[in-house]
C-alpha cells in the first residue's frame, strides 16, 4: 500500500501542493492572487477520486501540467479522465512541463482566453 492510499484526499492534495513540480509552481505564480482576473485553486479535489493541478471554479476550467509520467504511463488514462471531466461540465487544458517553463506567457494567455470564452458561474 502506498502513502497516497493511506492519506485522506485532503491530505493527499496538501502533499501534492508541497511537492509541486517546477512547472506547476511557475504556472501557479502567474495565476495566483487573481492576477489574471480569475481565481484559481491548486491541487483541487473535483470529487473523491479526482485531484486536478489547477482549477478555476468561476468557469469550471481544469488545468493539468503534464510531466514525464504523462508521456508514458498515463497515455491511456489521461484521455479517459479528461472525457469524464468534460461530461461533468469541466473544460480541461493540458500543458507539458516544457511548455509552461519555456513559454509561460503563451500558456497564461491560452488559459485566460479559455476563461474568457466560458460563461462565469454565479456562486
Amino acid at each position: 500500500m502506498s502513502d497516497s492510499d493511506r492519506m485522506s484526499p485532503k491530505d493527499f492534495a496538501r502533499n501534492l501542493r508541497r511537492n509541486a513540480t517546477a512547472a506547476e509552481n511557475t504556472l501557479w505564480q502567474e495565476l495566483r492572487k487573481t492576477q489574471t482576473g480569475y481565481k484559481f485553486r491548486r491541487q483541487h479535489g473535483i470529487d473523491d477520486r479526482t485531484i486536478v493541478d489547477l482549477y478555476c471554479p468561476a468557469v469550471r476550467l481544469v488545468i493539468e501540467v503534464d510531466g514525464e509520467s504523462h508521456n508514458q504511463k498515463q497515455e491511456d488514462w489521461d484521455p479517459a479522465r479528461d472525457k469524464r471531466l468534460s461530461q461533468l461540465g469541466y473544460l480541461v487544458l493540458r500543458f507539458s512541463n516544457e511548455e509552461v517553463l519555456n513559454h509561460t506567457s503563451r500558456v497564461v494567455a491560452s488559459i485566460v482566453n479559455a476563461c474568457e470564452g466560458r460563461k462565469r458561474r454565479a456562486y
